[in-house]
C-alpha cells in the first residue's frame, strides 16, 4: 500500500484567541472524519495553530481507496418477471447478469459489480471542503464581495501531497506549497518543499513555533525566566497562558512595572485589570505579595525592547488608575445602602430582583445556619449582603471580582470578619477544582445561595435539558453537593430544596422538589464516575434513598471497602437470592419466631443475626457495619445450603422469610448490596 504525507494550512486573519485551540481541534477531528468516510487509512493526524494558521498533517495517508464489491439486493425470485426486469434495468444489465442467493428464508436476486478506488489526490478537494464548512462557528464573517463565511477572511491555502501540491480551490484559494511567515519580520513568504518538513521549515524560515502546545510551553518558560530575572514568581493562569499563546506566534516575553501607590487597592483588582484588559502575568514576592510590576508577551523581536516596555506600561497606567478610582468611590457608600439598589436589578422573570433574592438568602441562611450549628446572625448578615458588590463601580467593570470586592467593602463599613469572608467566599466552588469557603458561615451562605438559584430556575421550568444548560444549574449543583460531601456536612437535601422552594413566591411551583432532588442525585452520580466509582456501588446507595449527600458518600466509602474482601461476592449473591424470594411476599417483619425454626442451620443464622443486629444498633459507622456484616457469610451459605425456605409447613415457612427479611434489612441499613452482582 503506497502513503504519502497530507498537508493542510488554511491562513487567515488573526483568529480569536480563546476559540483557536477549539478551532484547531475541529478543523483536525473534521479532516480524520472524512478520510474516515471515504475508508482512507492513515497512521496518525497532528494538528498546528497559531493566530495567522489552522494546518493538519496527516502521516501515511492512503494514496487510493482499495477496489470495492458493491452488491445490489433485487426482488425475490417469486417475483413478477416485470419487477425483475425492472430491477435488471436499474442495474444497466440484463436478468441473465443477475444471481440468486438465499436471504432469510427465501432466494433473491443480486446484482454484484466491482469498484475500483478512486486516487486520494483527487478526493482531497472534497475532503478540506467540507472539513472547513463543518467547523462550528457561532458568528462567521464575510469579506469582500464573496459570499464565503468563516471566523475571519482567509488568504492562502496550503495543500501537499507528499512533495506535490494538490490541485484544489476551497474558500476562493487556490491551494500552493507557498506559506506566510511573520507580518513585519524575517521572510514574509517561502515554500514548503515536502509536507513532512512543514513545521520545521516554518521554525527555520521564520522562528515560528506552530505547535500550540510547544509554543505554550516556551511562553510558560519565557514567563518564568522573566520573574526568576526579578528575583520574583510568575503566577501563571493555565487559561491566560493559553490565551496568551494564541495571540502571538514569535513569543518574546518582557517585564514592565507601575506605580507603588497603586498597591493600596485590593490585589484581586489590580490582578484582574492586567489579566483581563492587558494579558500580563503578575509577580509575587518572597512572602506571597503583589509586586508593582507584571509580564507581558510580546508577538515580535524588537531591537529595543525599552520602547515596547514604555508602551505597555503606559497602557497599563489609566487602566490601575480606574481600579484606583472605583475603590475609592465604593468605600464611600456601605453595603447596606446599596440593598436598595438592588431592588431595581432583575435577577430573573418570575423570581423576582436580586433585593428579592438576598432577602430569601438571609432567610435560608438563618435556617442552614442552625441546622449547621454555624453562627445565626453572622449567616443571615452575610447573606443578606452577599450580592451588594453587585451594584458597585468595581464588579460592575470587572464581573470576575463579584463576592471578593463585596468582603472587602464589608471590612471597610466594620462588618464582622466573618461576615466579610462569608460574603467573599460564597460563589466557590466556582469551577471544578476550585476551593471551598474556608468558613462555617461561608459554607452557609454558599449553600443557600446555590440552593435558591437551583429550586427557583428549576421551579420555573427553566432546568437543564439534554446537553442544555443556559443557567450552569450542573454546574452549581456540583459546587452544591461538594460542599456537603467535602465539608462533611450532615444536611438533609429533601429538606433543603423543600425550604428554598418554599421562600419563593407562588410563581414557582412548590411541587417539583422530587425533580430538584433527582437532578441532584444525577450530579452526584456524575461527581462519583469522575471519581471513578462503580456505577453499581452508587445504585446500591441510591436504593436505600439516603437524604444527606455526605451521609451518602460513607454509605459509598463503607461499600468500596466491602467489595474488596473476598466473602463479598457470596454475601452479594446472598441478597440477590433473598430480595428474588422476598419480592412476592408484602407484610413481612424482622420479628421472627425462634421457636419454630428446627434446623440448625437456621437457629445459627437467627443467633449470628440478632448478636450483628445489637452491634449495628449501636453503631453509626457504615465501614464497621459491613464488617459485622461479612461476619454473617458462613452462617447465610449454611442456611441456604441445609434450609428449604419454601416449606410446607405454613408457620415454618413465614419464620423462614422473616428470618431471611431480617437479614437482608440488615444490609439494606446500609446499601442494597445486591445491585453489585
Amino acid at each position: 500500500m503506497k502513503t504519502q504525507d497530507f498537508l493542510l494550512e488554511l491562513g487567515t486573519e488573526e483568529l480569536p484567541p480563546k476559540l483557536l485551540p477549539k478551532l484547531s481541534k475541529a478543523l483536525t477531528d473534521n479532516i480524520a472524519n472524512e478520510l474516515n468516510s471515504l475508508k482512507l487509512s492513515f497512521s496518525a493526524v497532528e494538528s498546528f495553530a497559531t493566530p495567522r494558521r489552522l494546518a493538519v498533517l496527516v502521516h501515511d495517508l492512503e494514496l487510493q481507496q482499495e477496489d470495492q464489491i458493491i452488491e445490489r439486493k433485487g426482488p425475490s425470485v417469486s417475483a413478477p418477471d416485470q419487477a425483475v426486469d425492472g430491477f435488471a434495468k436499474s442495474c444497466g444489465v440484463s436478468k441473465a447478469d443477475l444471481q440468486q442467493k438465499p436471504f432469510g428464508k427465501s432466494d433473491y436476486y443480486f446484482f454484484s459489480k466491482e469498484q475500483k478506488g478512486l486516487e486520494t489526490k483527487g478526493l482531497l478537494q472534497q475532503v478540506v471542503d467540507t472539513a472547513i464548512k463543518n467547523i462550528p462557528i457561532a458568528r462567521p464573517m464575510r469579506w469582500g464581495d464573496s459570499e464565503i463565511q468563516f471566523v475571519r477572511p482567509t488568504h492562502w491555502l496550503v495543500m501537499l501531497l507528499g512533495g506535490d501540491v494538490v490541485e484544489a480551490s476551497i474558500m476562493g484559494l487556490t491551494a500552493g506549497n507557498v506559506t506566510r511567515g511573520l507580518r513585519f519580520t524575517g521572510q514574509q513568504e517561502f515554500s514548503i518543499d515536502e509536507a513532512k518538513n512543514y513545521r520545521q521549515i516554518i521554525m527555520d524560515q521564520s522562528k515560528i513555533e506552530v505547535d500550540f502546545n510547544l509554543r505554550k510551553e516556551i511562553v510558560r518558560q519565557q514567563v518564568i525566566q522573566v520573574a526568576n530575572d526579578n528575583n520574583a514568581v510568575a503566577v501563571i493562569d493555565e487559561a491566560l497562558l493559553s490565551e496568551v499563546c494564541a495571540l502571538v506566534e514569535y513569543p518574546c516575553a518582557f517585564s514592565g512595572g507601575f506605580n507603588e501607590s497603586f498597591l493600596v487597592v485590593p490585589e484581586e483588582a489590580l490582578i484582574s485589570a492586567m489579566k483581563s484588559h492587558q494579558k500580563y502575568f503578575h509577580m509575587l514576592d518572597s512572602n506571597g505579595k503583589l509586586l508593582p510590576s507584571f509580564i507581558s508577551v510580546a508577538n515580535i523581536e524588537s531591537s529595543d525592547i525599552s520602547v515596547i516596555i514604555d508602551g505597555n506600561e503606559r497602557v497599563i497606567r489609566p487602566r490601575l488608575a480606574d481600579s484606583e478610582f472605583f475603590w475609592d468611590q465604593d468605600k464611600s457608600q456601605t453595603l447596606e445602602s446599596r440593598l436598595q439598589n438592588l431592588d431595581r436589578v432583575l435577577f430573573m422573570k418570575s423570581l423576582g430582583s436580586m433585593g428579592d433574592k438576598a432577602k430569601r438568602i438571609e432567610e435560608l441562611s438563618g435556617s442552614i445556619a442552625v441546622m449547621m450549628g454555624a453562627n445565626k446572625q453572622d449567616s443571615k448578615r452575610a447573606g443578606l449582603l452577599c450580592k451588594t458588590d453587585l451594584v458597585t463601580e468595581m464588579v460592575g467593570e470587572f464581573a470576575d471580582l463579584q463576592g471578593v470586592m463585596g468582603g472587602y467593602y464589608a471590612l471597610n463599613d466594620g462588618e464582622n470578619p466573618a461576615v466579610a469572608t462569608a460574603i467573599s467566599e460564597h460563589y466557590h466552588p466556582r469551577f471544578a477544582g476550585d476551593t471551598l469557603p474556608s468558613t462555617e458561615e461561608g459554607l452557609v451562605v454558599a449553600i443557600a445561595d446555590k440552593l435558591d438559584t437551583i429550586t427557583g430556575i428549576y421551579g420555573i421550568g427553566q432546568g437543564p435539558t439534554g446537553s442544555k444548560d443556559p443557567y450552569a444549574l450542573r454546574r452549581m449543583a456540583l459546587g452544591l453537593l461538594r460542599i456537603m460531601v467535602e465539608s462533611k456536612l450532615e444536611l438533609n437535601l429533601k429538606t433543603l430544596i423543600a425550604a428554598s422552594l418554599a421562600a419563593h413566591s407562588d410563581d414557582v411551583d412548590s411541587e417539583c422538589a422530587p425533580a430538584i432532588y433527582k437532578f441532584m442525585m444525577d450530579r452526584l452520580r456524575a461527581y462519583y464516575k469522575e471519581q471513578k466509582l462503580s456505577a453499581k456501588a452508587f445504585e446500591a446507595v441510591l436504593a436505600v434513598k439516603p437524604e444527606s449527600p455526605f451521609d451518602f458518600h460513607l454509605r459509598v466509602e463503607a461499600l468500596d471497602i466491602f467489595t474488596k474482601d473476598e466473602a463479598s461476592a457470596s454475601l452479594i449473591e446472598a441478597n440477590k437470592r433473598i430480595a428474588n424470594m422476598l419480592k412476592d411476599h408484602q407484610g413481612l417483619s424482622i420479628e421472627v419466631d425462634q421457636s419454630i425454626l428446627i434446623e440448625s442451620a437456621e437457629k445459627a443464622l437467627f443467633e449470628a443475626t440478632g448478636l450483628v443486629a445489637s452491634k449495628l444498633a449501636k453503631s453509626t459507622n457504615y465501614i464497621d457495619n459491613m464488617q459485622q456484616l461479612i461476619s454473617l457469610k458462613v452462617s447465610i451459605d449454611t442456611f441456604f445450603d441445609e434450609v428449604m425456605v419454601n416449606a410446607d409447613d405454613k408457620q415454618l415457612k413465614q419464620a423462614r422469610l422473616s428470618l431471611i427479611y431480617w437479614v437482608r434489612s440488615l444490609f439494606l441499613s446500609v446499601a442494597d448490596v445486591s445491585y453489585l452482582s
